[in-house]
């Protein structure tokens, strides 16, 4: 079984946060994993999947098949801390540890191959020759709504004074 490693260091981010998200994606294809990532709302994800995407990038190297290429580990380490102190009450000092993360992840490539569930389509990027040409089209139909709302006519004063509540 041919395998690719990726390894990300310092990330600022503990390791038990990091776990959360990294345990979610054990022993999942890549395309799944992918899928799982992008919903996910945690900060943790972003470092993870620009991750993947990198080692998914760097099996291509190897020529390894991309649709059988899964998650076989994932592990999440402590980093080195930032030790920082906080002031408090009676001239005492707490200490604040900023933990760091260490992951690894190690693609595997199954031999048998697995149906795709999902498809991951990237944006097009836009020109901004194209990006002004929508802005103005816009900018035309507010236009247009404006000049509807002016149209339409407007209430008198006597209609508001009859419309108001009589205590």
């Amino acid at each position: 079984m041919k395998t690719q490693t990726a390894k990300l260091n310092h990330l600022k981010i503990s390791p038990r946060k990091v776990r959360l998200v990294a345990n979610m994606l054990k022993g999942l294809f890549v395309n799944e994993a992918e899928a799982q990532l992008l919903v996910s709302p945690q900060k943790s994800v972003g470092p993870i999947l620009k991750l993947l995407r990198s080692a998914v990038s760097n099996s291509k190297q190897k020529q390894l098949n991309l649709e059988n290429l899964f998650i076989k580990e994932i592990r999440v380490d402590s980093g080195p801390m930032l030790k920082r102190f906080m002031p408090r009450a009676q001239g005492r000092a707490t200490m604040i540890q900023k933990k760091t993360s260490h992951i690894t992840l190690v693609l595997g490539e199954s031999e048998k191959s697995k149906v795709i569930r999902f498809k991951i389509v990237k944006s097009e990027k836009i020109l901004k020759s194209k990006a002004r040409k929508i802005e103005k089209e816009k900018e035309k139909v507010k236009a247009v709504e404006k000049e509807a709302i002016k149209t339409q006519p407007k209430e008198g004063f006597i209609k508001k004074m009859f419309r108001r509540k009589i205590i």
